[in-house]
């Protein structure tokens, strides 16, 4: 699957989930294959809103099996909040199941990663300032 395949597919992800997207919006979701080139696999479909000093708010596509690998924020403080599908959160080696309306908060410092559940998954992100070039990942392969 290309990057444009991947986008596009997101848009029906949004779709399914109730989220409407501006134009401008539709084309800047981003692809994020962390330079493995397997995306199927490892990887993220996002779209940020806004991302300031202060606030960042996301929109997260996972397809079903799809991974966003174990990493860490040394600063950032996200809430995840499942909007539709299924997630399967692990936080510090302890899975945490999110369906549609359950939410959870990874604090600073916390190793994490998540995958989509077999209808793949949305996720809303609310948390401090992004810096996603920051992030810090147990596989040194990764390219962000």
């Amino acid at each position: 699957m290309t990057k444009q395949q991947a986008a596009r597919l997101a848009l029906g992800y949004f779709a399914k989930a109730g989220i409407v997207l501006t134009e401008a919006e539709r084309r800047n979701i981003e692809v994020a294959d962390f330079g493995l080139g397997e995306l199927e696999r490892t990887g993220l479909q996002l779209l940020v809103y806004v991302n300031t000093e202060r606030v960042c708010a996301k929109e997260m596509v996972l397809f079903p099996g799809q991974t966003c690998p174990e990493h860490k924020h040394a600063e950032k403080e996200e809430t995840f909040r499942c909007r539709y599908g299924q997630v399967r959160l692990n936080v510090e080696g302890r899975d945490v199941i999110l369906n549609p309306g359950e939410q959870y908060t990874i604090y600073p410092d916390t190793k994490h990663w998540f995958r989509g559940g077999p209808e793949g998954a949305v996720i809303s992100e609310f948390s401090t300032k992004s810096t996603d070039e920051t992030d810090i990942f147990t596989d040194e392969r990764i390219i962000r």
